[in-house]
């Protein structure tokens, strides 16, 4: 057995979680839904269409743009209340943004997995079979039913948000729903949206062809999204997965850097499995910055993570371990997307508190808006928190080491999924602007 036959028998073996003997076998096939093109089609209509927010301004690509790797290539972008796209992106004078996009707008690569069982930074989406439905969902028992998947569930949340797609108080008629609260059945943000999107003629011809002759509720809108960003955005082809499938090789630093993701490194404790994610919740004392997450109680501009969801105090700083596929491309990085350079989140990763201690506020993209963004970093006993909570040992790796790693990373990169398979819409059937 050669050396790259027995690599990839370990890291199948690394990549299954553990299995007792070690296959000379590709890693496992990731499991996606079966795409019905209709539904696609429809999604990615729907994906790139301005409808969907209370102001008829904001599309789903705004902040998830194949320009910028699905992200808007920025910290903390700016939804409701501007316009343009990524670093681009400018606030309109007249209908300032409340504030910023709380958390980074995460890439959409391999979404639609099956293996996808939480989302949000926070896991505040997540599979739970002791629920109703087998879902926990931030609305709890008022979640409307009928959705496919967790991810077709997962889009029915940013057209809710004030600051990302909803609006101003007051402002449009999904706005206004929003704030009283009236979210489920007739009259409620999502019923407003459904009529609006069944009402235009292409769509409802297009959802005939889907749902058949009968009434187009929100879910087979987020349905039909999903669809489209699980066949649109799959990567599963990157040098590392032809390796795996000895269909290709390694460069020798990428074989190098290999070696240290999934040994001394320890970057697999947490970047494992088949995306190079365990799925789980972790604290690593991430820089803060921007407006935060808290609860409606609460004030500051903390962002306290995981602990919002479970409330227990143990899961404090705890953010969920995001997916390297793309890694390269997927800049800023971090919750908060503290860190604008690739390299400056991985040796993050090697002494997180002095990091954390030594961070420089530059290192972020930020849209301009009159606002203070370093509530928690200015705030000593703040950063402590952070601080405290870290679980990541410190880790001597030398310049060319963490150069490996780096090259490894570039490895992961799929050009197909970057790409997009059906690309950007000329047109959609709202007649409003297609951000391109």
């Amino acid at each position: 057995m050669g050396w790259c036959d027995m690599m990839r028998g370990f890291y199948a073996l690394a990549l299954s979680g553990g299995i007792a003997i070690a296959q000379d076998l590709p890693s496992p096939d990731a499991v996606f839904p079966e795409p019905s093109m209709p539904q696609i089609e429809l999604g990615r209509l729907l994906f790139y269409d301005p409808i969907l927010s209370g102001g008829k301004t904001v599309s789903c690509a705004s902040c998830h743009h194949p320009a910028h790797a699905t992200g808007d290539a920025v910290s903390l972008g700016l939804g409701d209340g501007a316009a343009g796209l990524g670093p681009d992106r400018k606030a309109d004078p007249a209908n300032l943004p409340e504030q910023r996009i709380p958390r980074n707008a995460p890439a959409l690569f391999n979404v639609g997995a099956l293996e996808y069982r939480t989302f949000f930074h926070d896991g505040r989406l997540e599979v739970d079979e002791t629920r109703k439905g087998g879902i926990r969902t931030p609305l709890g028992a008022e979640m409307e039913q009928g959705f496919a998947s967790l991810l077709s569930a997962q889009t029915m949340f940013p057209v809710l948000s004030g600051d990302e797609m909803a609006g101003h108080l007051g402002e449009n008629d999904v706005s206004k729903a929003v704030r009283q609260g009236v979210l489920t059945g007739p009259g409620g943000a999502w019923d407003i949206l459904a009529q609006r999107v069944s009402g235009i003629p292409e769509y409802r011809a297009r959802f005939d062809q889907v749902i058949g002759n009968k009434p187009v509720h929100f879910t087979d809108i987020s349905d039909a999204i999903a669809a489209f960003v699980a066949f649109e955005w799959r990567a599963t082809d990157s040098d590392f997965d032809r390796f795996l499938r000895g269909e290709g090789d390694l460069s020798g630093n990428q074989k190098v850097g290999l070696d240290l993701f999934y040994g001394k490194a320890g970057c697999a404790k947490c970047h494992s499995g088949l995306f190079q994610t365990d799925h789980g919740f972790h604290a690593i004392a991430m820089p803060q910055i921007g407006p935060g997450k808290r609860a409606s109680f609460q004030r500051g501009a903390a962002d306290e993570g995981r602990m919002l969801v479970t409330g227990d105090p143990k899961d404090a700083f705890k953010f969920r371990t995001p997916s390297l596929r793309n890694v390269v491309q997927t800049s800023p990085y971090g919750h908060a997307g503290a860190y604008a350079r690739l390299e400056d989140a991985v040796r993050h990763h090697l002494n997180p508190r002095k990091h954390l201690a030594e961070y420089d506020p530059s290192q972020a993209v930020l849209p301009t808006l009159d606002t203070v963004d370093t509530t928690v970093m200015d705030d000593p006993a703040e950063v402590a928190r952070i601080s405290a909570a870290n679980e990541l040992a410190p880790s001597a790796l030398s310049h060319a080491q963490v150069d490996a790693i780096l090259a490894f990373l570039g490895a992961l990169t799929d050009q197909d999924s970057l790409d997009g398979r059906l690309g950007v819409p000329a047109t959609v059937p709202s007649g409003l602007p297609v951000d391109q």
